[in-house]
């Protein structure tokens, strides 16, 4: 009886378990079923996440495409802007010739517009004529021997050829001016045609030499050469200053040393520099605040030996700084620093701020220097190149 219990108990159980396995079995495969359900829902948000982020990327691609086009035509009108702006710059005669006119506009009132008054007051020929104008030159700074030179000639010249109308005059006087000038220069161009050139700047204090520095190296660089500058002057922490606002300006390089440093290590440095990123020319800045000629001599000839040594294959160039308003003193600095260096060519500064821009007459005839650049205003184009004939005909015009 109890066995027989037994088997019914243990047979209930088997079909317990067997019902519990059924639902065990079903509840897996409901698992299952839904287990792919949501794989396959993962699956298709992957797909459309994937497909969306194509779609941003191609809108990407077509924006970044539309910027890139809007670019090009940014820069084709800005082009076309520089384009205009140089039309019509040559539109209204904007030249060089121009800025010299107005550069020479005192120098043409204090000597020139004086020369038509006095020629204007005279019928005829004579002596009193002559004396006038020798007054008229002496006081714009042409020089009392340049001046006695020019009237000499001009006189001989009126004899020979029979001059006797006073409006005649003014034409053989350009031409005596012009004759004078070219005597004893035999050449007014910057050496700095080929590569490697180093031009060494020398000048006093005052005279517009770190100013010059840095247009000339602004006229370089826009002309298509490679240019670093060495700030020798290291007496004055404000020409270093000076000469790194310019640098920035023209996009050139600076090599500096802190205030109070031997010059001639700044002017090896730069030397350096040059050679080694292969520059066209290296404008060298000096101290122009010494205690006499001797101390002058000896920094000058420091630096004259250190170019020698480690740049000999360099064209040189020794541009002595002059202001132009300074006049006659002009003249006495520049014999100054013609007995303490070798000078090749002079920059003449503020010429438009002077009546007695006959000076430039007096450098070259006098001293027999070639003028190589004049400053005729404030801006980077106002620092020209010297010519002769230019120069004559804007004062004369």
């Amino acid at each position: 009886m109890m066995f027989k219990n037994w088997f019914k108990i243990k047979k209930k159980d088997n079909k317990n378990n067997i019902e519990e396995r059924n639902i065990e079995e079903s509840y897996t495969e409901e698992e299952k079923v839904e287990e792919k359900i949501a794989e396959d829902i993962v699956e298709r948000k992957d797909a459309e996440e994937a497909n969306a982020e194509g779609r941003e990327a191609e809108v990407t691609n077509a924006e970044d495409k539309i910027v890139e086009e809007s670019d090009v035509e940014s820069k084709k009108e800005e082009e076309k802007d520089i384009e205009k702006e140089a039309e019509e710059k040559l539109k209204k005669g904007f030249n060089l010739f121009d800025r010299l006119k107005s550069g020479l506009n005192k120098t043409r009132k204090g000597m020139v517009e004086k020369i038509d008054a006095i020629l204007k007051s005279y019928s005829k020929v004579d002596d009193e004529l002559f004396d006038e104008l020798e007054e008229i030159l002496v006081t714009a700074d042409v020089g009392i021997n340049t001046t006695m030179k020019i009237i000499d000639r001009l006189r001989d010249r009126v004899k020979g050829e029979k001059v006797s109308d006073p409006d005649k005059i003014k034409e053989l006087l350009k031409e005596e001016i012009k004759e004078i000038m070219t005597e004893s220069i035999v050449d007014n161009k910057l050496n700095v045609e080929k590569s490697p050139s180093v031009i060494l700047v020398v000048g006093v204090n005052g005279v517009g030499k770190t100013t010059t520095i840095g247009k000339l190296s602004y006229k370089l660089k826009t002309s298509g050469k490679k240019v670093i500058v060495a700030a020798g002057d290291t007496f004055r922490a404000a020409a270093i200053e000076q000469l790194e606002e310019w640098s920035i300006r023209s996009g050139t390089e600076l090599v500096k040393h802190s205030e109070g440093a031997d010059p001639a290590a700044v002017i090896y440095d730069g030397i350096q520099a040059t050679k080694s990123r292969k520059a066209d020319v290296l404008i060298c800045d000096t101290a122009g605040r010494l205690h006499n000629k001797k101390n002058l001599m000896n920094e000058l000839n420091k630096i004259f030996r250190v170019i020698d040594k480690e740049f000999s294959e360099a064209n040189k160039e020794v541009l002595l700084v002059l202001d132009a308003t300074t006049g006659q003193n002009a003249i006495n600095q520049a014999k100054e620093f013609k007995d303490v260096c070798d000078i090749t060519g002079v920059a003449l500064t503020k010429l438009d701020g002077t009546a007695k821009g006959g000076i430039v007459i007096a450098i070259q005839s006098e001293l027999g220097l070639p003028v190589k650049l004049i400053g005729v205003g404030e801006k980077v184009e106002d620092l020209q190149e010297f010519n002769i004939d230019d120069f004559v005909n804007a004062l004369f015009s």
